[in-house]
């Protein structure tokens, strides 16, 4: 294996934790609002689930973006 498929490799699986972190954390939202028992652990728990869904959606396509190889010229 070379030195770039290494590297390739583990952006791949940072790429990849970051999605399961996220994950993680949106789980965690949803059930700290479906467990709540006033409203401000329903909106934070509401928070946590959005933030969660959001870095789900956006961090792994900039890191992408980030380490995309250059065009040849």
């Amino acid at each position: 294996m070379t030195e770039s498929d290494k590297l390739a490799r583990n952006r791949y699986f940072m790429m990849a934790g970051v999605n399961i972190l996220a994950v993680a954390g949106a789980v965690f939202g949803l059930i700290l609002a479906g467990r709540a028992t006033s409203w401000e652990l329903t909106v934070l728990g509401g928070a946590i689930l959005l933030s969660g869904l959001y870095v789900m959606a956006v961090v792994p396509r900039a890191m992408a973006r980030r380490w995309r190889t250059p065009p040849a010229q």
